[in-house]
């Protein structure tokens, strides 16, 4: 997987302002509003394709095409919500971004075996060690957005240490959601690289 937020050279402070004010209004609640019934959707296709992987070892290509432009989307409103990167989300599975990129490649093969074993045990082995980090981080992710935010308020620039962890925060997320929804059997690196 590889998933890239750009830096920016400058960042807007009106767009900053007008985000943190009114970001919830105008940019999150018609996103999500969509993005919960396409969500709900992606989720009968994950059942789907679980079924699939039992019987056939394959993801369906078609679903996991699906998944990945869901996931696409989704980055492109973390980062407007998240101050990493301006201008307003696309809507839709076929959005396009400058700021943002996703790329996963399609598993020719997802082993039955570890399927069954993400379901029985992957809350203990996966979502808990993984957990306990990505909390850490995050806390800490939010005491820098906050550094951030009056960085950019004041000298229109992100502080690109902060902006590589946080989307190393990100990244990390995204690897354990793709090995927790079967689309990788590569089992996610406690690392934001």
């Amino acid at each position: 997987m590889k998933l890239n937020i750009t830096h920016q050279e400058r960042y807007s402070r009106s767009e900053l302002l007008l985000r943190g004010i009114f970001g919830i209004i105008y940019i999150a609640l018609p996103h999500l509003f969509l993005l919960f019934f396409f969500s709900l959707w992606g989720s009968i296709l994950s059942v789907v394709a679980f079924i699939s992987i039992i019987f056939t070892g394959r993801y369906p290509e078609s679903m996991f095409e699906y998944q990945v432009k869901l996931l696409r989307w989704n980055l492109r409103l973390s980062a407007r919500l998240a101050n990493l990167a301006d201008d307003y989300p696309a809507f839709g599975l076929d959005g396009t971004d400058e700021h943002t990129s996703l790329e996963v490649p399609y598993p020719e093969r997802i082993s039955r075996g570890l399927t069954i074993v993400r379901l029985l045990f992957g809350v203990i082995y996966v979502i808990l060690p993984h957990a306990i980090f990505l909390y850490f981080r995050t806390l800490w992710g939010v005491i820098l957005s906050i550094y951030a935010f009056l960085s950019v308020l004041f000298t229109a620039k992100f502080p690109k240490g902060v902006h590589d962890f946080l989307v190393g925060t990100i990244r990390w997320q995204y690897r354990v959601n793709l090995y927790m929804g079967n689309m990788t059997d590569t089992y996610p690196p406690f690392s934001s690289k």
